[in-house]
């Protein structure tokens, strides 16, 4: 779905500018994005499978949720909305904790240029993990998975073939901050 997101600068400040995500997309663009991993207490991560019809790494897991900022949005705000989109699960802002923003340039190919910033938080799983609703257009499947099969399979991207190639620090600086929280 288009939608239309604020644009930053290189530094991920904003510049007062929108355009439409399609556009971002097609000229490079950095604009903000969110992501929330959801864990439990007793050490599994929830993944989500993209759907088979997304155009950037379809079928591939990843973060639990993820999402354009719409332009406007409160970061948070987004987060939250997110997580009940993709979901199906009504959180708060006192749940999400964030552990740092990360700037992401992939490039899929010449009309596809993804320059991100993504807010990203951790938010612990209080509800038994039957209770989420995947959202069948964006989401293909979630699984919890233990975290040090995540971390083993992550780290050195040990089976790249099955993960949104994410850069191997992003992956660390999540595994890292949801096993202090353990």
């Amino acid at each position: 779905m288009d939608e239309l997101v604020d644009i930053l600068d290189a530094e991920g400040n904003f510049t007062g500018k929108t355009a439409m995500k399609s556009e971002a997309h097609k000229h490079g663009l950095f604009h903000p994005t969110v992501h929330v991993w959801f864990y439990t207490k007793n050490g599994q991560v929830v993944l989500q499978q993209r759907g088979k019809d997304k155009d950037i790494h379809p079928l591939l897991w990843d973060v639990s949720v993820a999402g354009h900022v719409g332009a406007g949005e409160n970061i948070e705000t987004s987060a939250i909305r997110e997580v009940s989109e993709e979901i199906g699960l009504d959180i708060t802002s006192n749940e999400l904790e964030k552990i740092g923003v990360f700037k992401s340039i992939q490039n899929h190919h010449e009309n596809l240029i993804d320059c991100e910033f993504h807010h990203t938080y951790l938010c612990e799983l209080k509800v038994p993990f039957s209770q989420l609703q995947k959202q069948d257009s964006e989401v293909e499947a979630l699984a919890l998975t233990p975290l040090l099969k995540f971390s083993e399979e992550t780290w050195g991207l040990a089976n790249p073939q099955k993960y949104v190639p994410h850069s191997v620090d992003y992956y660390k600086t999540i595994i890292k901050a949801i096993k202090k929280r353990l």
